[in-house]
């Protein structure tokens, strides 16, 4: 069997596949303008969120090698 692709972008996106196989992604707006945002949105969108079962499903497919 020939090995399956990588989706590169998604790839990035997710953190990390937890060893009981949830997904963990980080959270939006922590880059980009951050000079007009708040102290608790910069320090609330650094954090690590669980991705939902059901896209968890769909992820899981397309990064096949991600641990």
């Amino acid at each position: 069997m020939p090995k399956i692709k990588t989706n590169k972008t998604l790839s990035k996106r997710i953190s990390k596949i937890t060893n009981s196989g949830k997904v963990v992604r980080r959270k939006t707006l922590s880059q980009h303008l951050v000079h007009r945002k708040t102290a608790r949105t910069i320090a609330e969108s650094g954090a690590d969120v669980q991705v939902s079962r059901t896209e968890s499903k769909k992820i899981k497919k397309l990064i096949p090698y991600k641990k």
